[in-house]
């Protein structure tokens, strides 16, 4: 079953979701973290069929086509700007004109020629998921109020994650974000738990790290547990 509650107050113990109690001599946390979407109907739909949260891991399945990024801080600069190495032209859709981007990452998104700025706009719907890709967009100008259908062959959804951390948070150490703070490797606050992966991670998020940190969470583990004895 999953983890419903924690009590980490004086021992660890863990709450199931059908009430069952375990308390354990050391946990490891690898509950990652969730992408935020835009909460339309066809985003679950075209997942992993032109529709991605993952720039760096779906990029290059786009090779000389359009694409539509969407954000408007630095995650979907960085999007973007990795983006133009395969795409023949990428649209940056953001429903402001004022960017959470760093200064130097707008100023070379904006110095990309493949790169587009669609301003004060909003995605009402993504076309097409009854030919189980995406052929087009269909954008909503909150200033004007004109709608507009902007073809595209992807949507890269950069507007941020957030860390399954709710249940940790009377325990464990977090920064402003939600994510848990390690040191030393992967120990948290706590003596006996540990953190890795994207729970932990809000830079790099990448497979390969997130398996890498928890190598060292269990190689952390199996010390704590040997000193113990």
């Amino acid at each position: 079953g999953e983890v419903s509650k924690v009590d980490f107050s004086s021992k660890l113990h863990l709450v199931l979701d059908d009430n069952t109690e375990i308390e354990t001599k050391s946990v490891i946390i690898s509950t990652g973290a969730s992408a935020k979407m835009l909460g339309l109907k066809e985003e679950p739909l075209l997942l992993g069929k032109g529709v991605s949260t993952c720039a760096t891991c779906d990029g290059f399945f786009f090779r000389d086509q359009i694409v539509t990024v969407v954000g408007g801080g630095d995650s979907a600069m960085e999007e973007a700007l990795f983006l133009t190495k395969f795409a023949q032209k990428v649209y940056i859709i953001h429903r402001r004109e004022i960017f959470r981007a760093s200064q130097i990452m707008l100023d070379r998104a904006k110095a990309n020629p493949k790169i587009e700025f669609i301003l004060n706009t909003e995605i009402n719907k993504i076309n097409n998921p009854d030919e189980n890709k995406v052929t087009s967009t269909v954008l909503f100008n909150k200033k004007t109020s004109e709608t507009t259908e902007l073809n595209t062959d992807a949507v890269f959804i950069a507007i941020g994650h957030i860390p399954n951390t709710q249940i940790f948070k009377d325990y464990l150490d977090l920064n402003e974000i939600g994510y848990i703070l390690t040191n030393e490797g992967t120990k948290t606050n706590i003596p006996g738990v540990f953190a890795c992966g994207d729970v932990q991670d809000w830079e790099y998020r990448q497979a390969v790290t997130a398996a890498g940190s928890g190598c060292m969470a269990a190689i952390d583990t199996e010390r704590y547990l040997s000193n113990l004895k």
